[in-house]
């Protein structure tokens, strides 16, 4: 056996390996260079892709070289706090939990931020297309740790609002470079430099390399689809022609970017002031005045499917709960309706936020609206209609309430709400893999042993 090693001349090869590994376990977070990729094993998924009104996983047989389609209903959550924990080898661990805890669930789709504008020690965008590359690297990581649990992200790329920095951190970056821009956050969407400061961050992010797996985002099928902003809104209606051509402008540029993902835009779903009709579907007069029009911006060639946010309890105030809950359901059936009708395009209910408060009767405010949404996303999957899922705002894991508002929570410690959501899940994925066989599916996602 020495001497067929020592012919082969194995040893040196052998020996090479050995020191490589070593390095890479003791060093792996600071080492410049990639370690061979062919030794990170990651799951074969197939990537998501819109068929009418539906999500379908297109799967790729490379032996027969034939391509199916099964149908997806979503069941997921926001952490938007994951890059940002993944930073450290100290904090990844929690980032890993999340997402196992989260498969465990039988949930298949993550939103988080892939953005962190600013010039601090944690930020990904030090400048304008100055990027920090240790902050790359925890994004890199959790794609990475994401595709391990079989969870699919979606990666949002800026912030309407001023957390991480946001649209008016790009407005005071092109006021700082001498640029003759207005003040207001609505220059974000107009501004011919600040526009290019975007894109310039988006092709960076779009066409980056795993320096884990080796796999450019572009052709990463761990990430679900690009959402180009949390939460647009503007400070005058009068700009509400100009964010229109900005998410054209932006949709367009990221699909000359990557032809494989979805993109959808990040809306929390409000009507404008033409669409009186629906108008009056709006939590307050307020909505209309923001610039946006949820059936019009959803209608843009380049938006794959289009997103909605709920927060009753913060949208109205002073009001009991039955009509909060008249509310949700009046807004959650004129969503899909509308998406089934009109956009012909799925809707996925990207951030629906509840409180953990108690009625009278010993009942969770959390688990009554989180069942409307869950039920009416049920009803509309059986049907096979453009209700295709809801994201919970937002999941935690111990060690990480920092990240807290009223709204979230940690799933395993709120046991009737980790209940629903783990329904939820079964029966969503049982409407998805109809005419697959039990026993295959069981071994791929354990709630359907007891999904209804």
């Amino acid at each position: 056996m020495d001497t067929q090693w020592r012919d082969k001349k194995l040893y040196p090869a052998l020996g090479i390996f050995t020191i490589f590994s070593l390095l890479y376990l003791s060093f792996n977070d600071n080492l410049n260079f990639t370690f061979p990729q062919i030794f990170l094993r990651q799951p074969c998924m197939g990537f998501v892709g819109v068929n009418q009104t539906r999500f379908v996983i297109k799967n790729e047989n490379p032996k027969t070289q034939s391509l199916t389609f099964q149908e997806l209903y979503i069941n997921g959550w926001n952490s938007y706090w994951l890059m940002e924990e993944s930073v450290w080898e100290t904090s990844r661990f929690r980032v890993a939990e999340m997402l196992r805890r989260g498969g465990e669930m039988g949930l298949s789709v993550c939103r988080t931020w892939a953005f962190s504008d600013g010039g601090g020690p944690n930020d990904l965008q030090l400048l304008p297309g100055v990027f920090n590359e240790r902050v790359f690297k925890g994004l890199d990581y959790v794609i990475v740790e994401a595709r391990k649990h079989n969870i699919r992200l979606i990666l949002s790329l800026v912030n309407n609002l001023k957390a991480y920095g946001g649209t008016a951190q790009y407005v005071r970056w092109a006021q700082e470079a001498g640029t003759n821009v207005s003040s207001s956050r609505d220059a974000f969407f107009t501004n011919s430099t600040v526009k290019e400061y975007y894109k310039s961050f988006v092709r960076a992010v779009v066409t980056r390399k795993n320096s884990i797996s080796g796999v450019k985002y572009s052709e990463e099928p761990a990430i679900f689809a690009w959402e180009l902003i949390n939460e647009p809104r503007c400070e005058s209606s009068s700009s509400a022609a100009a964010l229109q051509e900005w998410i054209a402008e932006m949709a367009g540029f990221v699909k000359s970017l990557d032809q494989k993902h979805l993109v959808t835009v990040g809306l929390e779903g409000f009507y404008g002031v033409k669409k009186s009709g629906s108008v009056g579907l709006n939590p307050g007069k307020w909505a209309a005045s923001l610039g946006v029009d949820f059936i019009e911006n959803s209608s843009i060639e380049n938006i794959d499917f289009t997103s909605v946010h709920a927060y009753p309890h913060s949208w109205i105030n002073g009001i009991n709960s039955d009509t909060r809950v008249d509310f949700l359901s009046h807004w959650v059936d004129s969503h899909i309706s509308e998406a089934e009708k009109i956009l012909k395009k799925p809707v996925l209910f990207t951030e629906v936020g509840f409180p953990s408060s108690m009625q009278k009767d010993g009942s969770y405010d959390r688990n009554i609206f989180l069942k409307i949404v869950y039920d009416k996303i049920y009803e509309s999957a059986k049907k096979r209609k453009a209700g295709a899922g809801a994201l919970v705002w937002q999941l935690l894991v111990e060690g990480m309430e920092r990240y807290g508002d009223q709204f979230s929570f940690i799933a395993w410690k709120h046991p009737s709400t980790y209940k629903l959501m783990v329904e939820q899940s079964c029966r969503l994925l049982n409407t998805s893999t109809r005419g697959l066989t039990h026993e295959k599916l069981i071994q791929k996602n354990p709630c359907l042993a007891n999904a209804s």
